[in-house]
């Protein structure tokens, strides 16, 4: 039997940026939650790409991300690899923040997780195949982890990142308000390096 159009998710633990992350997260969050503490708000900074606090951390996920595609098979000699998008949220302390079901327009997205504990909540994939979906018989086990899964299911703890294709279909399910909840998200993006260089050139 073989198995085709594998869907791959990379979780590795590393808790050395938890300390200083969480500092130079805190300006971008603290007045966003000091004044909303409604149920349901999602409290989300702007952009963190120029902020050079975040500069050697983007350029590990790109180092991450670039190993990861190469390992799946892609050929990348002729791009580079940008982050796109770098912003960290937190749930309100009201409980009933949470992300519906989307995908990314780039190549790699993932967490970094900075605060959150089994009482916080957390992300689920889902299967990307839309044929499947149309068809999905019912699992024998949904406890279990088989060809016929329909979602995953990750439990992070502090200082767990969670890479994977960006057309990976994710979601974070209701917080309760219990314990804090707090991540990174990022997205990768695979970038002719000709453009790369243009881009720098005209600067």
């Amino acid at each position: 039997m073989n198995s085709f159009f594998l869907s791959t998710i990379h979780e590795e633990e590393d808790t050395s940026w938890l300390n200083y992350l969480n500092i130079v997260s805190d300006k971008y969050l603290q007045e966003k939650i000091i004044n909303n503490k409604n149920f349901g708000v999602t409290h989300h900074s702007e952009s963190l790409k120029n902020d050079k606090n975040f500069l050697k951390f983007m350029n590990f996920i790109c180092q991450r991300s670039y190993s990861i595609l190469d390992n799946q098979g892609y050929d990348l000699k002729n791009y580079s690899l940008m982050v796109k998008d770098l912003w960290v949220q937190e749930f309100s302390k009201k409980g009933g923040s949470n992300h519906n079901t989307h995908v990314h327009a780039s190549h790699i997205s993932g967490f970094y997780f900075l605060k959150c504990s089994d009482k916080t909540s957390f992300p689920v994939f889902h299967d990307p195949r839309p044929g499947k979906l149309m068809i999905q018989l019912p699992e024998k086990n949904v406890n279990e982890i088989t060809d016929a899964s329909e979602k995953i299911i990750f439990k992070p703890k502090p200082g767990t990142f969670v890479f994977f294709n960006s057309f990976l279909g994710h979601e974070f399910v209701v917080d309760q308000g219990l314990e804090q909840f707090r991540f990174i998200h990022f997205n990768i993006e695979a970038v002719f390096k000709n453009l790369v260089h243009n881009k720098i050139d005209k600067l």
